[in-house]
C-alpha cells in the first residue's frame, strides 16, 4: 500500500470517528443539570450486584471487557520492554558493588516496606469495598518491594525478586481473567458476565465474579511493574557494554 493510500484510509477513518463522536455528544444530557443517567444507573447495577464500590463495578462487571484492554496494554507494553532491553551479544553483566546506605535511610525503608506491602494488599483485597482496588493496590507492591534496593543493596532486591518468577506469574494473571471470563460462557451467560452469586452487602465475598478479577488485575499490575523495573534497573546496575556501564 502506498503512502498516498494509507493516508486515504487514515483519513476516511478519522471522518467516521468525528462524525460518530459529534453524534454522540449531541444526545449527551446537559451540564449541570439535575439528571444523571449514567451515574445512576452505574450506582443501581452496583447495588443491584452488592458491590459496595462503584468504580470496581464499573471496571469488574459493567465494562469488564474494557478492563480486559487495559490489562492487555500494560501487559503487552512490559513484553515490549523485556525485548528491546533484553541482553544483546555484545554486552555482559557485571556483579553490582555494595552500596553505603546511610543508616536513618536503612531504617526508615526496611521499618515501611512491610507496612507498604500490607497496605497494597489490603488495597486489593478490599477494591469492591472502598476506594483503590487491583490497579492501585498493584503499583503499591510492586513499588514497596524495591524500599530494600533503597535501604540495602541492589543484591538484596534481587534475592526477593527473582524476575522469571514474576514473569510466570504475571502471565498466569492475565490468563486467569481470560478464565474467569470464559467461565461465564461456560455458565449459560456472556463473557465475562458476573455469574457468582452476589453475596452480602459490604463483606469480602460480594459482589460475585467482581472480587476475583479486581485480585486477578492486582496481581497482574504487580508482577508486571516488577517485571519492568528489573529490567530498567539491571540496564542502569548490571548490563556494561564495550568495557562501560
Amino acid at each position: 500500500m502506498t503512502r498516498r493510500m494509507r493516508l486515504l484510509v487514515a483519513a476516511v477513518g478519522a471522518t467516521g470517528l468525528a462524525a460518530l463522536l459529534v453524534a454522540a455528544c449531541f444526545d449527551l444530557p446537559g451540564f449541570g443539570g439535575a439528571q444523571h443517567p449514567y451515574g445512576e444507573g452505574a450506582v443501581r447495577a452496583s447495588l443491584a450486584r452488592r458491590t459496595a464500590n462503584t468504580i470496581a463495578s464499573v471496571n469488574f462487571d459493567q465494562r469488564a471487557f474494557d478492563t480486559l484492554g487495559e490489562m492487555s496494554i500494560l501487559f503487552a507494553s512490559v513484553l515490549g520492554t523485556v525485548v528491546l532491553l533484553r541482553q544483546n551479544r555484545d554486552e555482559h553483566r557485571a556483579a553490582p558493588e555494595p552500596e553505603q546506605v546511610g543508616l536513618p535511610v536503612r531504617r526508615y525503608a526496611l521499618l515501611v516496606l512491610p507496612v507498604a506491602v500490607v497496605t497494597g494488599l489490603y488495597v486489593i483485597a478490599h477494591g469492591q469495598l472502598s476506594p483503590g482496588g487491583g490497579f492501585q493496590g498493584g503499583v503499591v507492591v510492586a513499588t514497596a518491594l524495591h524500599l530494600l534496593y533503597l535501604g540495602a543493596d541492589y543484591r538484596a532486591l534481587e534475592r526477593i525478586r527473582p524476575v522469571a518468577s514474576y514473569e510466570i506469574a504475571d502471565a498466569l494473571a492475565a490468563s486467569a481473567y481470560l478464565v474467569l471470563g470464559l467461565a461465564g460462557l461456560l455458565a449459560g451467560s456472556a463473557f465475562l458476565a458476573n455469574f457468582l452469586p452476589y453475596g452480602t452487602f459490604n463483606t469480602l465475598s460480594s459482589g460475585g465474579t467482581v472480587p476475583l478479577l479486581n485480585a486477578a488485575i492486582g496481581m497482574e499490575v504487580a508482577c508486571a511493574v516488577v517485571v519492568l523495573l528489573a529490567h530498567f534497573l539491571d540496564q542502569a546496575v548490571e548490563i556494561e557494554k564495550g568495557g562501560e556501564k
